[in-house]
């Protein structure tokens, strides 16, 4: 364990977090092994703990890790630091300086620590590691060459606990202090040095309403809180439509911006702290920079406001547009989310299509979020044997979409399961009739390169190249075949795709040590920031793709930063705290 500068007073003031998320709860688990006290401050209960990583599935970014070599799967630093830069596609000379820095360092932790760091506190993956992000059909382009998504043993929950457990003991020793229902809405500066010092805030009325669940805002005190620093750790903007639509970057993903969105994080993910660090002098980048997924569903047993649920599809499903027009080459199911979701904004529609079947649904719809996938959540092996390897209808939670999702058509035949798509048409404003006869002539084209082994068809020839990987073969991808073959197939389903909110790629820039900077390009004395807020590191660690697995990640590799870096300017010997520090 590093040790503890003979400097260091025992009556020192405390680092002050605000956001009790998982880059948050990593910062204060760094700082607490050093006996650094900590003030840890949430708008939300204590409920909500661990933030928006709680409702993860819990994929995590790992490069030639023993999973992936157990697997057969040869990954190098090389060929990820490839992927990444390719996927970023960093084209700004100032703003992405520290985005440039932050990929980097977070591709090495992800080749040298990321797995035995997490393991050290206790977290496992399941054994087969998932390919996401397979990319735009590239080799120089975006996407995963191979896969990296390492899926946790208990999923977001696991993640959380394995990091609030000794923070929460800590605070049981005095170290910490968990102060929850305090709304911070200012930065206290020195008036001399211009030193971040405490916060400011208002105290929100007791709310004891389960996780995720919208809370009150009711004001009923104020507080003043002055610390050794301070590090703001409260999310993006997911949450806030509103905000999502006022960033939306219209000459990339144009021609106007959506207006119906699902909601893929709580309310509480509402940007507030990115403007009030601005306002305390923070320089916020790359504020366009968005991660909205293409595949969300309307969730018929929602938690918050607008919830919605994101599809993980594997790329059997044949996707159409508003119109009825197959999407282009080469955007399959999975592969390209920011190309796709640029394809999708101009049509001038906010929605589109998947028309699959029973067989593909079981096998290749995976949920996000925790509570969709109790089996891996639970622990459960029998669980997960029995509904991802072996059952024909899928999960159980799968299987409830499928009954009383919305956003579902459930049909014998292609004629009347067109019919059923256009009567939810009917109900979406401005929503497109389809054509029958031009439906079944995309289903049929598909279909005609299924009659042999081989084909020209580009998504006929993704299936069968991603069935070489045995996992996904075995338990993620459907055997190849018709979609008018019912016999084999089961019943045709329709599914409506809507634009599903989530990440926040820009925010605070920040140093390699999580350090605020200001828009001169000089350090915010006192002042970090970590995870979501900050971009997940630099103000934009990701550019303008994710390789996914790299949120969770980027909130670890960030929160350890800000931890190990306020430690350090503390006066706190952190030489044999990180290998990985040396480099940075």
């Amino acid at each position: 364990m590093p040790k503890r500068h003979p400097s260091a007073g025992k009556d020192q003031k405390p680092v002050i977090i605000v956001g009790a998320g998982l880059a948050g709860l990593v910062a204060a688990f760094e700082l607490s092994r050093l006996r650094i006290p900590v003030l840890l401050l949430d708008q939300e209960n204590a409920n909500n703990v661990g933030g928006q990583a709680f409702w993860s599935l819990g994929g995590i970014f790992c490069v030639d890790s023993s999973y992936q070599r157990r697997m057969g799967i040869k990954d190098s630093r090389e060929l990820a630091m490839k992927d990444w830069f390719n996927s970023a596609q960093f084209d700004r000379e100032k703003e992405d300086y520290w985005p440039r820095k932050w990929a980097e360092a977070f591709v090495n932790f992800a080749t040298d620590e990321m797995e035995d760091y997490v393991k050290a506190r206790g977290l496992g993956f399941l054994v087969n590691v998932g390919w996401a992000e397979r990319g735009d059909g590239r080799a120089d382009g975006h996407g995963n060459t191979v896969p990296r998504f390492h899926l946790t043993w208990g999923t977001g929950p696991e993640v959380v606990r394995v990091f609030a457990e000794p923070v929460k003991k800590a605070a049981k020793k005095g170290t910490v202090e968990f102060r929850h229902r305090h709304r911070v809405d200012e930065i206290i500066l020195d008036e001399l040095t211009g030193r971040a010092v405490g916060v400011k805030g208002s105290i929100l009325e007791e709310d004891n309403s389960p996780r995720g669940v919208k809370s009150s805002r009711t004001v009923v005190d104020q507080f003043e809180i002055h610390g050794a620093a301070v590090l703001v750790t409260s999310g993006g903007i997911g949450g806030n439509v509103d905000k999502v639509k006022a960033a939306w970057p219209v000459d990339r993903l144009g021609p106007k911006v959506p207006q119906n969105f699902v909601i893929g994080v709580p309310h509480h993910v509402d940007g507030r702290m990115i403007d009030i660090t601005e306002s305390a002098g923070a320089n916020i980048i790359n504020r366009d920079r968005m991660w909205h997924y293409t595949e969300g569903l309307a969730n018929w047993n929602p938690i918050w406001p607008g919830h919605g649920i994101r599809v993980l599809p594997a790329p059997s499903s044949l996707w159409l547009d508003a119109n009825g027009k197959r999407l282009p080459n080469h955007l399959f199911p999975g592969c390209d989310t920011l190309g796709t979701l640029k394809y999708i904004c101009s049509t001038g529609h906010d929605y589109t299509w998947f028309i699959t079947d029973q067989a593909i649904v079981a096998r290749e719809f995976a949920l996000s979020g925790s509570e969709q996938n109790p089996d891996v959540t639970g622990k459960s092996v029998w669980g997960v044997l029995t509904q991802r390897v072996l059952s024909k209808k899928g999960t159980v939670p799968v299987q409830n979409f499928v009954k009383h999702g919305v956003d579902f058509v459930v049909k014998d035949n292609l004629e009347d399961l067109v019919e059923g798509m256009n009567q939810l048409v009917a109900k979406i404003p401005g929503g497109v009739p389809l054509d029958y006869q031009k439906i079944k002539d995309v289903v049929e084209t598909r279909d005609s390169q299924f009659d042999n082994p081989f084909s020209k068809d580009a998504q006929t020839m993704l299936i069968n190249s991603a069935r070489t990987y045995w996992p996904d073969k075995r338990s993620r991808i459907a055997p190849p075949h018709k979609l008018l073959d019912k016999k084999k197939s089961g019943p045709l389903i329709a599914v409506r795709m809507n634009l599903l909110t989530r990440k926040t790629l820009g925010g605070i820039e920040t140093n390699l040590k999580s350090q605020v900077m200001k828009a001169d390009g000089s350090v915010f004395n006192g002042l970090y920031a970590a995870g979501e807020v900050a971009g997940f590191g630099g103000g934009g660690v990701h550019g303008y793709n994710s390789l996914e697995g790299t949120f969770l990640g980027g909130c670890i590799f960030s929160g350890r930063a800000a931890g190990l870096g306020i430690a350090e300017e503390l006066g706190y010997d952190i030489s044999k705290a990180s290998n990985v520090r040396a480099r940075l």
